[in-house]
């Protein structure tokens, strides 16, 4: 299905029929397709379960300008006034950086949100002096975009000293966007979400720390957390059956 929100075409899927909805934010560089199976598994539970191509990933058109956090919150708002059924309470799934939306919008709008799922959620952005100096790096690399060698010098930074190739992977158009999210620290904030919240993580996440779900469990009131033992970031992947599972528990 497709919708125009601001100009942007909006690529999103409806799975099953239930008077109940939950809406997926997949993560940084993903898209719905990645997250059909968990949809449907969910939807056969009386759910109706909306999943979308954010702004600038899968089919969805991408922003003309550098989007942060807030244009991405906006964005949500204006999407869920779109779907019937979201009237009333929902369900709200983010993955990774889907997460940080997820908890930002949570935040911003209580009365809206069912139970909040954070599911190997990014957001957690302790500053460390290593972070500090790869950011202002990072930063600095980007000012020099257009001479010869940039794209040379970028991915032995990433590849090399970063160890994630999040930057590499996006288009150009989305570079900017991604320094934007990545700046953003949840740290402070996590600790205003209000409504229930079900922390979900794999036991060997080497890209969103488990140690972050711990920190996250004990800042974040009326939340339960579950390690998935022998899992990693991508449990919408490779563990669908798992991820499934504890959702519908928890729902």
């Amino acid at each position: 299905m497709e919708i125009v929100i601001d100009g942007l075409k909006i690529n999103y899927k409806i799975f099953g029929k239930g008077s109940t909805a939950l809406l997926i934010l997949h993560g940084w560089g993903s898209n719905l397709e990645k997250w059909e199976d968990i949809a449907s598994q969910i939807s056969k539970n009386e759910l109706k379960v909306v999943v979308l191509d954010m702004p600038g990933f899968g089919k969805s058109s991408v922003p003309e300008t550098a989007w942060d956090i807030d244009d991405y919150i906006l964005f949500i708002e204006k999407f869920v006034k779109t779907q019937t059924g979201f009237g009333r309470k929902f369900y709200l799934l983010g993955h990774s950086f889907g997460g940080t939306l997820s908890s930002v919008y949570s935040i911003k709008h209580p009365t809206k949100v069912k139970k909040l799922f954070l599911v190997a959620s990014a957001g957690i952005r302790k500053k460390t002096f290593r972070k500090t100096v790869l950011a202002d790096i990072a930063h600095l690399l980007h000012n020099f975009k257009d001479i010869p060698l940039y794209g040379i010098a970028r991915k032995i930074f990433y590849k090399y000293f970063v160890g994630r190739t999040d930057y590499l992977a996006v288009k150009e158009s989305m570079k900017d966007t991604y320094l934007n999210v990545i700046s953003k620290d949840l740290t402070e904030v996590l600790p205003k979400i209000s409504v229930p919240t079900v922390i979900i993580w794999g036991e060997k996440d080497n890209i969103t720390l488990v140690e972050d779900a711990y920190y996250m469990d004990k800042i974040i009131k009326n939340s339960k957390l579950i390690i998935i033992p022998n899992a990693g970031h991508d449990l919408n992947r490779k563990q669908p059956d798992l991820l499934v599972k504890e959702v519908l528990n928890s729902i």
